[in-house]
């Protein structure tokens, strides 16, 4: 178990929870150093003062918040340590949400939570009161020197805390004007034929990092001074005409999914499949109610 990075507590209405907090991602980018390309010396990143014309040690360093031009306001540990701010140490719940009425693109940072001894009979009380309701929990934690919006949401048998941006750190995206573009029915349907083919549920473990397997390729390669493999291929242009697109996106994965047995199947069969299934479920139902009345002049015969 890596070391906690936050302990303190979760206050939930009158219940205390004493917790600790970790890292729950971590990052497999491959690293690179900064080499001089005279003598493949690694470039060291110096400290640099230009008015003390020397580097500065790291204990030589403060942090000053620059108020005008060149003109700081020093603050050191102990000031962060006597911020008067609830959430340094305990994350207060302030509310339940459902999950989707979170948009994503507030998620910023996952971490995981543990209870210690004293907090497992609240810790599990509120993992499966949420996991039961189906809801996740709003509070505050401050954490490396800022007060972040925070989610507390089930996760298996655990709960995780996901970071938030604040509304006022997301940019609004200035996107193209759709509003007059207009599609067809034919494309409507044949896009939902698409995308039918290929819904279904998430599975992360389907999912794997090729760049990096083959920038590690690369590098061995190098290394053994053996064969560099390259891609020297030109992305096709863009496609104008979008039914052909469609239809051939559509064909190619019936081709990858399909039986044996159904080898060879066209894009108009499957968009007449994905039409097809919801008329069937209608019918079957007409055809339940249908019965009904008939169960019932049977029972009346009997009486």
């Amino acid at each position: 178990m890596p070391r906690a990075i936050w302990r303190g507590a979760i206050s939930f209405g009158m219940v205390s929870i004493p917790v600790k907090l970790f890292t729950a991602t971590e990052s497999r980018d491959i690293a690179f150093r900064q080499l001089a390309s005279e003598d493949l010396g690694r470039v060291k990143m110096l400290r640099w003062s230009p008015t003390l014309d020397r580097e500065v040690a790291f204990d030589e360093l403060v942090k000053g918040y620059e108020y005008a031009k060149d003109q700081y306001v020093i603050v050191d540990q102990e000031d962060f340590d006597t911020l008067p701010v609830p959430s340094k140490h305990t994350v207060a719940i302030t509310a339940f949400v459902k999950a989707d009425e979170i948009d994503p693109v507030y998620y910023e940072r996952t971490y995981g939570l543990e209870p210690d001894e004293a907090g497992h009979k609240p810790f599990k009380l509120l993992l499966q009161a949420m996991q039961e309701k189906g809801l996740v929990a709003i509070g505050k934690l401050a954490i490396r020197q800022k007060e972040h919006l925070c989610a507390l949401r089930p996760r298996g048998d655990q709960i995780v805390v996901e970071t938030l941006y604040y509304p006022n750190e997301v940019r609004d995206l200035d996107v193209v004007d759709l509003s007059d573009v207009e599609l067809s029915k034919e494309e409507m349907k044949m896009a939902h034929a698409l995308i039918d083919m290929l819904e279904k549920p998430f599975d992360p473990t389907e999912f794997h990092d090729e760049y990096r397997d083959a920038l590690m390729n690369m590098i061995t390669a190098k290394l053994e001074g053996g064969e560099i493999v390259r891609d020297d291929s030109v992305p096709a242009p863009q496609t104008v005409d979008l039914m052909a697109a469609l239809k051939a996106s559509i064909e190619a994965t019936n081709a990858r999914h399909a039986e044996p047995s159904s080898n060879g199947a066209s894009a108009e069969a499957a968009i007449d499949n994905a039409e097809s299934e919801k008329p069937v479920a209608k019918r079957k139902k007409a055809t339940t109610a249908r019965k009904k009345p008939a169960a019932r002049r049977k029972k009346a015969a009997k009486a």
